[in-house]
């Protein structure tokens, strides 16, 4: 299969993507939800989601689950998996991993500006998108400036994110997952420097009305979709999340449709 072919299993005729970032594991100890998503994955699939970003382990353990669900790899991972803060990376699986198992894409951060992290997350970066252009499979890459959370005020400068993003453009990144501001002409810049596909990070855990707001603000800024976790996998109406996001990412809606939306499709009991 070439790598447009895959490209295409992860995003919707449209070039748009709406992914359930179900890899807390590898990285966290808040994965309240997870387990529950991937059982229900499909479920998903019939109101607009696209794909699903997984571990290792969980394309084994629900196998069954994930079956005919386009999946993306996460090949890194925390070293000190009890700090939220994800002090340091290491890289534990790659390309050929995620062909045995299926996957349609590999995902992994890279961290700019970060002291004694830098060179070796852009070299993972790098080892990969070589293996992806050999493999044909796509390379996702999610450029942190710094820290993995916005935990100062150059981690969250717009202008560190814009650069960021093209570094993982420059070392090879068929696609940049990047945090987004939420304002209309900043992120624009951010996507124009990327000249690769942007997805948003998940976004601020808020109430529907401004979550769907800052979503709407990133389509409108060019942007092709979000990868999100908590927002799917913590909500009470994950499939009315789901159907929601579609309905401003797929259909081009607005925030009050898409509010309306989320009211009538509700999740089985």
């Amino acid at each position: 299969m070439d790598k447009q072919k895959r490209m295409s299993k992860l995003f919707g005729k449209d070039g748009k993507t709406i992914i359930v970032a179900l890899d807390g594991f590898g990285f966290s100890k808040n994965t309240e939800g997870v387990d529950f998503s991937v059982k229900n994955v499909k479920n998903l699939l019939k109101y607009g989601l696209n794909a699903a970003l997984v571990t290792y382990g969980q394309a084994q353990m629900f196998e069954e689950d994930l079956l005919d669900v386009p999946t993306v790899l996460r090949v890194d991972g925390s070293v000190n998996v009890f700090d939220p803060t994800v002090p340091e990376t290491a890289e534990f699986f790659d390309v050929t991993d995620a062909l045995k198992l299926g996957a349609d894409g590999v995902v992994c951060m890279t961290f700019p500006g970060a002291k004694g992290r830098e060179e070796f997350s852009h070299k993972m970066l790098a080892h990969l998108a070589k293996q992806g252009e050999e493999w044909n499979v796509p390379v996702l890459a999610e450029t942190l400036p710094y820290s993995y959370p916005v935990i100062s005020e150059e981690s969250g400068d717009p202008m560190n994110v814009r650069t960021g993003a093209r570094l993982g453009a420059e070392y090879g990144a068929d696609v940049i997952k990047t945090r987004m501001t939420g304002d209309v002409e900043t992120d624009k810049k951010i996507v124009e420097n990327a000249h690769r596909p942007v997805v948003a990070l998940g976004g601020p855990k808020t109430s529907n009305e401004e979550y769907f707001q800052f979503v709407r603000n990133l389509m409108d800024a060019g942007v092709k979709g979000i990868a999100c976790g908590r927002n799917i996998t913590q909500d009470p109406n994950p499939v009315g999340k789901v159907a929601a996001l579609a309905a401003i990412i797929h259909d081009d809606k607005s925030v009050d449709e898409a509010i309306k939306i989320y009211n009538e499709v509700k999740s089985e009991k």
